[in-house]
């Protein structure tokens, strides 16, 4: 690639395992480091400069892109590019970075431009907040021909406007939706490098706007195995709380803050989670506890105290100061727990903590990950041994996609777990991937081949001629009579014009069965009606009360026998009666035709066969029973229910897709993004 010169990279050839001098001290990085180091001196090389690389928390994110900053050098045709710019994303984690270049590399100007801290624009390292960056007198100052790389820590966020306002003031492939930014004109590309625990967005932003490539990947847990972070023990204790009705942004596929707060935020939620705290980590020197909003930390805080705990709280507005002073005090060890909400997510470097307290659900794995990493860096200097995580679930297990310690491991949800380890995780993991082996074992049942299609009959649609369009197949076997079901549990019998039986589920609490009957007489003409001065519509009359639908159409069967169409006439209701196999009357096709829209309607009375469309010619071989089935199971609303349920199954199809997406969204791995990702 022309745009990236061979001298642009310092050499890295015997730095294995010393790859990095800060003065005289050497600074000894870790394989997967090193590693990490060479996918991205690699891609440079091969012409990528939009690179993107995932370390778990805990894993040295700082000191792997502060390292690789000082192995790049400037263009041979650029010589005048030797600054850096880190963006972070938290006051934190600018004085964190800031502090971490200046230990490692003392002869390199470090400075600092966020809030009250104003930069030079020519230190060889600035770290810099992205909130600073946005006002343009802020950004100025960083001119892009003088940079010879750019650091996006927590990545993740590279994708929201904000960040592309700022990145594409020095790289022009990189689009922002402000139309006022020019894009630079430079004669060396600029390495844009983005570092992040969870690199992934769960909200639909494509990080692809930004990145070309993952060029490395590592998960927390291979890090936990090979003992780069602290050893775990889970515990997931099952809380009376119903996540049904909370609410989910539609975007992000997340649980609106408000609406969980209502479940979650309550007096008898509160007091299980300080139970479990005294029960589970009285012992634990440094707990940080995860709310859901301000309310949720002010309520939960006060539960602690009311324990005798001395638990203190930090959130988005607390004063500067304060926060640093708070900080200061729980890496010392001065206070046991930390209840904090969306502050202490990302970036936060407290290695002493050995306890985290998810006590707000959550669908994003992402979220999840970050919450339970800040508990996950090594701290030999505190007597840290291992760090325990404590979650809450559903007691409904009613919600897809909400991720607990279980989840991680491909456990069902439901899985309670107590004081478990990865490895006895994972084994439990085994041990039912072993049991589901058992259960498929070769020879123990007959090879079935593959079907080369597959009809359904969808017997709610009341337009589906199967079984004489009754809409239950099952009916055959329960009577002789021409029965249709109209859905939800309603059946009919049309009387031959004197009227129609109709069973339903009762809804009557002291009703003594599980259906009842009623019976409807037939409308008087309109004239009829006028001259006897009452209503044409006839008053319906219970009949019957049933345990079960056997019993309640057989009963129907014999009082439509004895009481409306006694003898010979009743022959007429049967579902093997002569009328019923004539032709359709140019009526009922008319109606049929009406109601029908664009539907489509099966020819062959199975069910199987050629699909015509609504026309007389889809209608020609229709027959009058079947007709007489599709209109009673129209007029007694067989097609709105249907149309509903149509609604239904497709919105939760979709939603089902979204979830799949959002899922795959959160899925990490080395190699292109795409646009779209």
């Amino acid at each position: 690639m022309p745009w990236v010169s061979r001298k642009l990279l310092a050499s890295v050839s015997g730095l294995r395992f010393h790859s990095v001098i800060a003065g005289t001290k050497a600074v000894v990085l870790r394989p997967y480091q090193e590693s990490c180091l060479e996918a991205c001196v690699d891609a440079l090389k091969k012409g990528s400069t939009r690179i993107g690389v995932s370390l778990p928390t805990g894993s040295g994110k700082t000191t792997v892109f502060i390292s690789l900053l000082s192995r790049l050098l400037p263009p041979a045709h650029a010589p005048e590019a030797t600054r850096s710019l880190v963006i972070v994303n938290s006051v934190e984690l600018a004085q964190q970075t800031a502090d971490q270049a200046r230990r490692l590399f003392p002869e390199w100007t470090v400075e600092v431009e966020q809030g009250k801290h104003h930069a030079s624009g020519v230190a060889d390292l600035t770290v810099a907040t992205f909130q600073t960056l946005l006002r343009s007198q802020r950004l100025d100052k960083f001119r892009a021909e003088y940079m010879k790389a750019l650091i996006v820590d927590e990545a993740h966020h590279a994708a929201a406007p904000s960040y592309r306002r700022i990145l594409s003031r020095f790289d022009p492939d990189i689009k922002s939706e402000d139309t006022d930014i020019e894009s630079p004109v430079l004669n060396h590309r600029i390495p844009i490098l983005g570092f992040s625990a969870t690199f992934s967005r769960h909200d639909g932003l494509a990080l692809g706007s930004v990145f070309e490539r993952i060029v490395y990947h590592r998960g927390f847990l291979e890090m936990i195995k090979e003992q780069w972070l602290c050893n775990v023990r889970f515990t997931t204790v099952r809380a009376n709380i119903d996540l049904s009705g909370v609410t989910v942004n539609a975007r992000s596929g997340e649980f609106n803050p408000t609406s969980l707060a209502h479940v979650v935020n309550t007096d008898v939620v509160n007091e299980l989670v300080v139970r479990t705290w005294l029960d589970k980590a009285v012992d634990r020197k440094s707990t940080l506890v995860f709310c859901v909003n301000l309310a949720h930390v002010a309520k939960l805080t006060a539960a602690f105290r009311a324990a005798g705990v001395d638990a203190r709280y930090v959130h988005a507005n607390t004063p500067a100061a304060e926060r640093k002073a708070l900080m200061e005090s729980f890496r010392a060890g001065k206070f046991p727990v930390l209840i904090n909400c969306a502050v202490l997510t990302e970036g936060a470097d407290i290695p002493n903590i050995d306890c985290v307290i998810v006590a707000r659900p959550t669908r994003s794995r992402n979220v999840f990950a970050q919450m339970i990493g800040r508990g996950m860096r090594l701290s030999p200097g505190t007597g840290k041994q291992d760090c325990r995580i404590i979650d809450f679930v559903d007691s409904q297990e009613c919600v897809s996609g909400v991720i607990s310690s279980p989840t991680l491991f491909g456990l069902d949800p439901s899985v309670l777990i107590d004081d478990e380890t990865i490895e006895s995780l994972e084994q439990r993991m085994a041990a039912l991937e072993e049991g589901d082996a058992a259960e498929e074992k070769p020879g123990s049942s007959v090879r079935i081949p593959e079907p080369k299609s597959v009809t359904y009959i969808d017997h709610d649609d009341p337009f589906v001629l199967a079984d004489q369009a009754s809409g239950d197949p099952s009916l055959r076997n329960l009577s002789r009579n021409a029965w249709v079901c109209c859905g939800d549990g309603i059946y009919v019998l049309e009387c031959l014009g004197k009227g129609y039986i109709r069973v339903m589920p009762s809804e009557e609490a002291n009703d003594e069965g599980q259906y009842q009957a009623h019976y409807t007489p037939p409308t008087l003409p309109k004239g009829t009606a006028f001259i006897l001065k009452i209503s044409p519509f006839r008053k319906s009359k219970k009949i019957l009360s049933a345990a079960t639908l056997v019993e309640a159409i057989q009963g129907c069967d014999t009082f439509a026998q004895n009481k409306i169409v006694p003898g010979n006439v009743g022959l007429g209701l049967l579902r093997t009666a002569k009328w019923r196999w004539e032709p359709a009357t140019a009526a009922q096709k008319q109606f049929i035709l009406k109601r029908w829209k664009a539907r489509k309607v099966l020819a062959a009375p199975d069910g199987h066969g050629k699909v015509l469309p609504a026309s007389d010619e889809g209608l020609r071989t229709l027959r009058r029973g079947e007709a007489a089935n599709i209109i009673t199971r129209v007029k007694h609303g067989a097609q709105a229910r249907h149309e509903k349920r149509q609604k239904e199954l497709a919105k939760a199809a979709l939603a089902a897709e979204k979830e799949v997406r959002r899922r795959a969204r959160e899925d990490v791995k080395v190699g292109l993004l795409s646009a779209a990702q």
